[in-house]
Formats: structure tokens, sequence, C-alpha cells
């Protein structure tokens, strides 16, 4: 049997991190930072990407380590597997959204 003899931490509320990256594909060599926040801020920028149907991807430890970033700056090298991973991602869902949606016919 183990014991513990020690004081009791009370498990830590992890405050939201949320940070928008932005990248096109030709015009950009890497993605960027556009908007970063904790707290309030966090919440406000995940509020406004779900108004404009913008993917979020749920991902703790890669946003503490984006939101280091400074607004404008490239991922680093380091970072660019998993994000390309996630940006796959995003492309693949909006492919598919795009050919579920309902095609305009031509006003005659």
């Amino acid at each position: 049997m183990i014991r513990y003899y020690g004081r009791r931490q009370k498990p830590r509320r992890r405050i939201k991190t949320a940070v928008a990256l932005e990248y096109q594909r030709g015009r950009d060599p890497a993605p960027t930072v556009t908007a970063s926040g904790r707290g309030e801020l966090a919440e406000q920028i995940i509020s406004l990407a779900r108004a404009h149907g913008v993917y979020i991807q749920e991902d703790p430890q890669l946003a503490d380590i984006l939101a280091d970033l400074d607004l404008g700056e490239a991922i680093p090298r380091q970072l660019y597997q998993v994000v390309a991973e996630v940006l796959a991602f995003v492309y693949q869902l909006n492919a598919e959204q795009r050919a579920a949606a309902p095609q305009e016919q031509p006003q005659a």
C-alpha cells in the first residue's frame, strides 16, 4: 500500500488560449499569427471564428506554444508538420462543404 502524506493541491483551472493563423499557398512562406489571446480575449477570438464558420482545432499545448509568438510572426519550422496536418484537415473539410453545397444556377 502506498500512502501519501503531502498536502493535496487543488487542480489548476486552465486559462483558455486562442490563436488564429493565416496561410495562403503561393503567397506566404509559412502560416502567420493573426490573433492571439488568453481568457476573455480568447473567448472573443473563438466566438468570432465560429460566427464566420472558421474551423476551430482544440489543442491546448499547440495553442500555448503559438501564443508565445508575436502578431504577424511566422510559425517556427519545428511546428510546420503539426500545423500542416491541421491545415490539410481544414482544406479537406472546406472541399467537402463545397461539394455538398447546392450549386447556384445562373439567372437568364
